[in-house]
């Protein structure tokens, strides 16, 4: 008899957890869903710079500089501000060798960024998604302090998606992507550092996109937003 009620008791309790912890869980998308509307709509108020480095090896292949804004139409727009020059062109067998990889290398570049922000912002009807599905769990990095939500085949079978956030003011900290370019075997990784403006809005501060693949590494610094006149 006192197994019993013994046995009973864990169950209740555990029970009662995960109901908790579920509810913990929705409070923290609802907040993290209230505060990426009110920042994206604040951003389309400011203009700022991109500054993009391609790495390969750890070594530096190329930069640019770009003047962004959102228009009228709510798109992102991007104008050229400055950028590395061109390396050395060869002639030849080799010159032909050069410009091939040089096209390989751009290829797979603009492919994982497109992957990437096919993840970013995060979308409510994706992260809606996961709930229904159960694929969420939190983890309490602070506790009443910081929690990293983590979206678990968020948009592709395998991946995770994981947001940080401060759950004192609703901020978004931090944002991470585990994917993959057409199979797993290929995988694109996505950490983006969080900044915020003196209005709350927040964006990201820095971005660095990886493909382990080919050692390549993309690195994206936001800098200098001023409201548009």
């Amino acid at each position: 008899m006192k197994k019993a009620i013994l046995v009973s008791a864990v169950l209740l309790g555990s029970l009662v957890g995960s109901a908790a912890r579920a509810q913990g869980i929705q409070q923290h998308i609802a907040a993290l869903k209230k505060s990426m509307a009110a920042s994206q709509q604040d951003l389309r108020t400011y203009q700022w710079v991109e500054t993009t480095t391609v790495s390969v090896n750890g070594e530096q292949k190329s930069w640019k500089e770009q003047a962004c804004y959102y228009g009228a139409d709510g798109s992102l727009q991007k104008t050229p501000v400055a950028s590395s020059p061109p390396p050395p062109k060869k002639f030849g067998f080799r010159g032909a060798i050069q410009q091939s990889k040089i096209e390989d290398m751009t290829n797979e570049m603009q492919q994982a960024a497109a992957l990437v922000k096919s993840y970013l912002p995060p979308q409510p009807f994706l992260i809606d998604q996961a709930v229904n599905t159960g694929n969420v769990s939190f983890d309490m990095l602070q506790p009443g302090q910081v929690v990293r939500l983590n979206f678990k085949n968020y948009k592709l079978p395998g991946d995770t998606f994981s947001i940080t956030m401060n759950i004192q003011t609703n901020r978004l900290l931090g944002m991470s992507v585990r994917t993959y370019m057409g199979d797993p075997s290929k995988p694109v990784n996505m950490e983006a550092q969080m900044g915020t403006l003196i209005d709350g809005a927040t964006y990201p501060a820095r971005t660095e996109l990886q493909i382990p693949s080919s050692n390549l590494e993309v690195d994206s610094v936001n800098t200098g937003y001023r409201k548009m006149m």
